[in-house]
């Protein structure tokens, strides 16, 4: 490698991997920049572009993870998560094993773990896409009017706060906390989530990747926006045209790390029901008294 690109949380304390990462760095000869990020980054180092680098390397929580797969994704250029967030599941490699996880990928002991995108054609606007979700949410007061149609057909017309369209990436954020069901990494389709709509029968719908899902919004006087991938996009949300791109994003990772399904667990995402935690304490008891 000659360049690395780095993506830094915008608050948060990151002294300890970032001097880490400069260590490695200089002590490989390799070029250390800071690339463009969708929010305001402190500056940790010399501008640089995504394409000019071999690697990028994201240290904060899932947040700054999308903002340099964004960054990192139309150069085709891997992304490595250094975990420094609160409760962030993407970023895999904790802060301490940052050398070694860059010793790896130098020597190619990496995975490439492509990841899909929603390619989002606006009729009032510039096209857009989103590696975690596209949201239609109201802004303020009075409900939003949501079609959804997919492949010309319609699936529901409901009144409520919004509509969330997820990759299987973004089905444990935004949708998961609506009530939506959870797709595995490697499932070939996304997701449409509605937002607590008003009365009738309106459940979240798994779209098969090759189809198109159109959300045509009708909006109140309480305005509504567009939000991509957790950040506001925009305050016009004409009908969009919502199609999935594989492959589009590539995350490092390492064979022995664990599933993202361990790691939902891990940070409480997913919790066991009371009587199995209830169970679990009582055998532990048990154990201890023995």
């Amino acid at each position: 490698m000659a360049r690395v690109g780095v993506v830094v949380h915008p608050t948060r304390p990151l002294e300890g991997p970032l001097n880490a990462l400069r260590e490695w760095t200089a002590g490989h000869a390799i070029e250390l920049v800071q690339v463009p990020a969708p929010f305001q980054q402190p500056t940790v180092g010399d501008p640089g572009e995504a394409g000019d680098c071999e690697l990028i390397v994201s240290i904060g929580g899932d947040g700054t993870m999308l903002a340099a797969l964004r960054t990192a994704a139309p150069a085709g250029r891997p992304v490595l998560g250094i975990a420094c967030g609160s409760l962030g599941v993407l970023t895999a490699t904790p802060a301490r094993e940052i050398a070694g996880a860059l010793d790896r990928f130098q020597a190619g002991e990496w995975m490439a773990q492509r990841v899909p995108a929603l390619d989002i054609a606006r009729e009032d606007g510039e096209d857009l896409f989103a590696l975690n979700d596209l949201a239609i949410v109201r802004a303020g007061q009075g409900q939003i009017g949501i079609t959804v149609m997919v492949d010309g057909a319609l699936f529901v017309e409901f009144v409520g706060d919004g509509c969330i369209v997820s990759t299987p990436l973004g089905s444990s954020a935004y949708a998961f906390g609506a009530g939506g069901p959870l797709l595995t990494a490697d499932t070939d389709a996304f997701l449409v989530t509605p937002l607590t709509a008003h009365g009738g029968s309106c459940p979240a719908l798994v779209v098969a990747s090759g189809e198109e899902v159109r959300v045509i919004a009708a909006v109140q006087y309480g305005g509504a926006r567009l939000e991509v991938d957790g950040q506001p996009a925009d305050t016009r949300v004409a009908p969009l045209t919502i199609t999935s791109r594989p492959a589009a994003a590539t995350i490092v990772g390492f064979g022995d790390q664990e599933p993202l399904l361990t790691r939902l667990r891990q940070r409480r995402v997913i919790i066991d029901s009371p009587r199995i935690l209830a169970g679990l304490t009582r055998r532990g008891q048990a154990a201890e008294s023995d």
